[in-house]
């Protein structure tokens, strides 16, 4: 079995505040750099422990480069940094190497209350709407799973997500480490959060195949920005729609077609 891990920062256990996510602060910073490294560690040693015999890590918040590749375990690869692809946080994953996707330190979906720092991939949206539903990061990297045919077994991150994965894809096994309340966070206690996840993805990777991702025939999407002047900018993409001031539309029922408007649409 080879496992596809994709790690962000924003649902790493107690992380609250903007400032604990940027490497311009590092005082706030390192702490939850080592977290997520410590959550990331645990999902692949829970992995191995279920059975998987190559790992593939993708570092998918902000620069890239959060992750210390020294305390992960041997026989797992990394990538870091930004390659430019329209894989974006699923970079390095494809059609026949994977047996199951895992997501660790994900988040909640622009202007959702379970998180104080969600956002759908940066801050100049006030939400994304895919098929009528707010769009996470999560959804839209579930959705390149099912594109590549690897099903999605395991997320943790806040709890409002993993309720939503849940709904998505019911045999997931999913670890709600935190729980926004306005703009603080209530979270369990670091090492327990380890040890969940350790365990959570132990069971998962033995149960991935019943973890199939639902691919919609068609997709509708639109973004909501928060500056008229951007999303004027951003509706000459080629097939997108400026329906008022703000919002941009955009359909297809090629999946990567999505992601490539995705990729220049919702890009800084």
């Amino acid at each position: 079995m080879n496992v596809f891990i994709s790690a962000d920062i924003e649902g790493t256990c107690g992380i609250t505040d903007w400032s604990e996510t940027e490497r311009s602060t590092p005082y706030d910073y390192n702490y939850f750099r080592k977290q997520m490294t410590m959550e990331v560690r645990a999902a692949c040693e829970g992995a191995v422990a279920g059975g998987a015999d190559e790992i593939f890590v993708r570092d998918a918040h902000d620069s890239a480069r959060n992750i210390d590749p020294s305390q992960l375990p041997e026989r797992v690869r990394i990538m870091r940094g930004w390659s430019g692809d329209l894989l974006s946080m699923m970079s390095g994953l494809d059609r026949g190497s994977f047996d199951a996707v895992l997501f660790t330190g994900y988040h909640a979906w622009a202007a959702c209350g379970g998180n104080p720092l969600s956002h759908t991939m940066n801050l100049q949206n006030e939400f994304v709407t895919l098929n009528g539903v707010r769009m996470s990061e999560f959804l839209m990297n579930a959705y390149t799973a099912g594109y590549y045919g690897v099903p999605v077994p395991f997320l943790c991150g806040d709890k409002a997500l993993c309720d939503f994965a849940q709904e998505l894809i019911p045999e997931i096994t999913t670890v709600a480490v935190n729980e926004g309340i306005g703009g603080a966070v209530v979270s369990m206690h670091p090492d327990a959060a380890v040890r969940a996840i350790r365990e959570g993805v132990k069971k998962a990777v033995k149960n991935a195949k019943k973890c199939p991702v639902p691919m919609p025939e068609h997709f509708e999407a639109k973004i909501r920005f928060r500056e008229h002047k951007r999303a004027y900018s951003k509706h000459f993409y080629p097939g997108a729609s400026l329906e008022d001031e703000k919002n941009v539309s955009f359909a297809s029922d090629d999946w990567y077609e999505m992601l490539r408007f995705f990729h220049f649409v919702l890009s800084d």
